[in-house]
């Protein structure tokens, strides 16, 4: 059976896609699946520091693209998790370097080697965003609750759908105590806004900053609610859709509502 790919996508910079992409990587790889991850942002890299290969890096997408190399040696294997590995993205060459048609080739050939490919597609909707969708079997569309992120998510939706991919919705970096006091939008409401599939819900996780910075997944660190909450999407990607969301809020309301059980007693 061919394995499919997953574009993870945002439209705008810096709502924690790369983190997102490199711990579902992690987590569908612990969980026995074959999982590529690959870096389309070509120019700039990133997704090879998230997971801490950026050492071993020696050939990249474009490399396979123009035939200097093979896939599997452009693939480097992840040490720590079975069955993971990172394609890296190219920064000596512009974004034109890849076409459409590239990518649709590349694709085929990872769908025979990986069970999953997550593609981390670089924000905007330049070429990046046209070489990633044009190769991709499923999007998972990743939001924070700001006002600024869910327009860009809006637009990146619409896109989506003309080329026939159905996206799921993760939101990201979720702050109980600011969405209490409504000071940030709420997880419904983003849904409401942008009317696709929630997959899953992440809480703002200082873990993410240690992550990033020593190039551990996220999925590993068995105090990050960020990495639990990452697994369980995973699971949701992985042929499990029904496994209940957790709700950051959830507990917090929970508290709230015995804080004003008690102070009406007093």
């Amino acid at each position: 059976m061919e394995g499919k790919v997953i574009v993870v996508t945002s439209g705008k910079g810096g709502v924690g896609k790369t983190t997102v992409t490199a711990s579902i990587g992690a987590a569908l790889a612990m969980q026995g699946k074959r999982v590529a991850v690959v870096d389309m942002d070509i120019g700039l890299r990133n997704l090879d520091v998230v997971m801490g290969l950026e050492n071993r890096v020696v050939f990249n997408i474009v490399d396979i693209i123009k035939g200097k190399c093979k896939l599997k040696q452009a693939a480097i294997k992840d040490r720590r998790i079975e069955n993971l590995f990172l394609i890296p993205a190219s920064q000596s060459d512009d974004k034109n370097a890849i076409k459409p048609e590239n990518m649709v080739w590349l694709a085929n050939k990872m769908r025979k080697e990986y069970d999953v490919t997550l593609l981390d597609c670089p924000a905007g909707i330049e070429q990046g965003f046209k070489n990633s969708i044009v190769a991709a079997d499923e999007a998972v569309v990743v939001c924070t609750p700001e006002v600024s992120a869910v327009r860009d998510a809006d637009r990146i939706i619409g896109l989506l759908y003309a080329q026939s991919i159905t996206p799921k919705l993760i939101v990201n970096r979720i702050v109980p105590k600011m969405v209490e006091n409504g000071d940030m939008l709420s997880h419904e409401d983003v849904v409401e806004v942008l009317s696709i599939d929630l997959i899953g819900l992440i809480e703002m996780d200082d873990r993410v900053v240690v992550s990033t910075n020593t190039g551990t997944p996220l999925v590993l660190q068995n105090d990050s609610k960020a990495g639990k909450a990452l697994t369980r999407i995973a699971m949701r990607l992985d042929g499990h859709p029904d496994l209940a969301i957790e709700n950051p809020m959830a507990q917090k309301g929970f508290w709230k509502k015995i804080g004003l059980k008690l102070s009406r007693k007093n």
